[in-house]
């Protein structure tokens, strides 16, 4: 039955992960893999996630199945994170999902229930992931402007162009926080803008929060989708816990739709059961009552903030430690948009061929956009990264 397969291309991110763990170079850093790392170069288990996991194991007394929406609390925990008191919540519906990942494909099987020829306009770039996990499903996939690649900015108006060109029904993907790739977000004033197009347009949002407080604060990384929430009537909201929480193997993700009222709810409820029932049954418990309990404990809550500001901080810190280092080791090259930028991403800006030459003479691994994650940067290996892209540059 299978002979017939061939091999299917391999992930560039994975790739870039086996040769920077097959690399003998002691000095080799890896600016490719897309997770949170702190200054010694690990993922952290928070110590706020410790203690509500020790918590878990002393008081849980079940490892039966939950439901398919996943964890109840949970589930209104995150949505209350994502819009606070911007919309009624009994035009919301939230389900657990196994990461963000999840939660996007579930949402496009859902989208494809209600309408056959959906189209979704993403943003150029976007999240490799974003097109096959939307495209395979059967969604039709256009991009709107969004990053300058050679000045480095967003092309917000020619954003604005694109997205009054999307015909009325069409949804619109948006990152509501730390874009993946750019790092670039709009400022508050030019979501109003978005929200007006949106509006004017009749677009159903779709909106991709991965990293929330990744930015400036849980509240103000939410500004996105608790304005647009207050004025559309429907819309889609994909989240994750993976970042924020560090949970990265515990697949922890939601999804949640504002629709016009509760006979829509209920019945998009009913469609999300049966979708959900066919695709992976349940969603796992584990980090979803790690999540909630956090989340509903007062002095948890309190503690998790402050370990997501540490990271956050420094994210913001290893950002401009690189810019510094680059003024001075490459002074005749502008890379100030390191520090404009939010979250774990942003384009270094170079091309393929110094991608390369960083990885084969100095050991320096990212994605052949030169898109880095600033997590794999350290105060100890900072100087040793700006000599080597100042030596790719000249």
């Amino acid at each position: 039955m299978f002979e017939s397969l061939q091999p299917s291309p391999a992930d560039k991110i994975l790739g870039l992960i086996a040769e920077h763990q097959d690399d003998p170079r002691p000095e080799k850093i890896d600016l490719g893999v897309g997770v949170y790392r702190n200054a010694d170069g690990n993922t952290p288990i928070l110590d706020v996630v410790k203690q509500a996991e020790q918590r878990l194991v002393d008081l849980q007394d079940s490892k039966s199945y939950i439901s398919t929406a996943g964890n109840a609390s949970f589930n209104s925990a995150l949505q209350s994170l994502a819009f606070a008191d911007s919309v009624p919540v009994d035009r919301l519906l939230t389900l657990q999902t196994p990461g963000g990942s999840g939660s996007l494909r579930v949402a496009a099987g859902l989208i494809l229930r209600a309408t056959e020829k959906a189209t979704i306009w993403v943003s150029d770039p976007t999240w490799n992931n974003h097109v096959p996990l939307l495209g395979i499903a059967g969604m039709t996939l256009n991009p709107y402007a969004y990053y300058d690649a050679v000045n480095h900015v967003i092309r917000f108006e020619a954003m604005l162009d694109s997205l009054h060109q999307a015909p009325k029904g069409d949804l619109v993907l948006l990152h509501a926080c730390c874009h993946n790739p750019s790092g670039l977000d709009p400022s508050e004033d030019q979501w109003r803008e978005i929200t007006d197009i949106v509006v004017e347009r009749e677009l159903i949002p779709f909106i991709d929060m991965a990293y929330q407080g990744f930015a400036v604060d849980i509240d103000t990384d939410a500004f996105a989708v608790r304005h647009m929430a207050s004025v559309v009537p429907e819309m889609i909201l994909s989240t994750s816990a993976s970042k924020n929480f560090g949970l990265y193997r515990e697949r922890i993700g939601a999804l949640s739709f504002l629709v016009n009222d509760v006979k829509s709810r209920d019945i998009l409820a009913s469609q999300a059961s049966s979708y959900v029932r066919t695709l992976y049954s349940m969603p796992p418990d584990h980090g979803a009552a790690v999540v909630s309990s956090i989340l509903l404990d007062t002095e948890l809550r309190a503690q998790w903030i402050v370990e997501l500001t540490e990271m956050r901080d420094r994210l913001r810190d290893m950002r401009s430690l690189l810019h510094a280092a680059l003024k001075v080791k490459a002074p005749d090259h502008d890379f100030s948009h390191l520090v404009c930028a939010t979250g774990m991403f942003c384009f270094l800006g170079i091309d393929e061929q110094q991608v390369e030459r960083l990885k084969k003479e100095f050991g320096v691994y990212m994605v052949n956009s030169s898109r880095i994650n600033v997590a794999g940067i350290t105060p100890g290996n900072v100087e040793y990264l700006a000599d080597s892209i100042a030596a790719v540059l000249s």
